[in-house]
């Protein structure tokens, strides 16, 4: 079986030999919502490692508000099966999220080698990702019966009880917990 890795071709551009994204059968998770917008990623960072100076920040501001989506769908679906390691899982999201915005933000005052070399790299970072974090939830989505279209759980007797708050939780902080007096 071929990793993404060895699927992946490569292109050359200023900042040296970039590793292009491809889709590979290694990086099936069997949901056809998660697999279909894995493929979708891919493609979108492979267009941006190819991409010319002049459509480059255009492709790269697909590929983060691809991945916003693509997170919110899978963050949505960690609350609703109260996935035991979601908040890991999320915040992952949120700190790639924030690399992305900062490629774009970067590129826009014309670092577009950054954002280039980005999208490689991210390529790298997805491989890894989605055969682990994103196999552990397939599994646990398949187990619990989580349909992605529908949000509707088949099996709800066997997500887990909600934790109660602790004191680190934001939730359980008191409202002036940020005040000084």
């Amino acid at each position: 079986m071929n990793t993404a890795a060895e699927a992946s071709a490569n292109t050359t551009s200023a900042a040296g030999t970039l590793q292009v994204p491809e889709w590979s059968e290694a990086l099936s998770l069997n949901l056809p919502a998660l697999d279909e917008t894995h493929q979708e990623f891919v493609q979108l960072l492979g267009r941006a490692v190819q991409a010319d100076d002049a459509q480059l920040l255009a492709v790269w501001s697909e590929v983060v508000a691809h991945t916003q989506a693509h997170f919110e769908m899978e963050n949505r679906a960690f609350e609703a099966t109260r996935f035991p390691p979601g908040g890991c899982h999320l915040r992952e999201h949120t700190e790639i999220l924030a690399v992305m915005r900062e490629g774009l933000r970067r590129g826009g005052n014309g670092d577009l080698a950054l954002v280039r070399q980005l999208a490689s790299e991210l390529g790298t970072w997805f491989e890894q990702h989605a055969q682990s974090m994103d196999a552990a939830f397939a599994l646990y989505a398949h187990w619990v019966g989580y349909d992605f279209s529908s949000g509707a759980v088949a099996h709800p007797d066997r997500i887990p009880p909600a934790p109660e708050p602790t004191a680190c939780d934001a939730s359980a902080a008191p409202a002036a917990a940020g005040s000084v007096s």
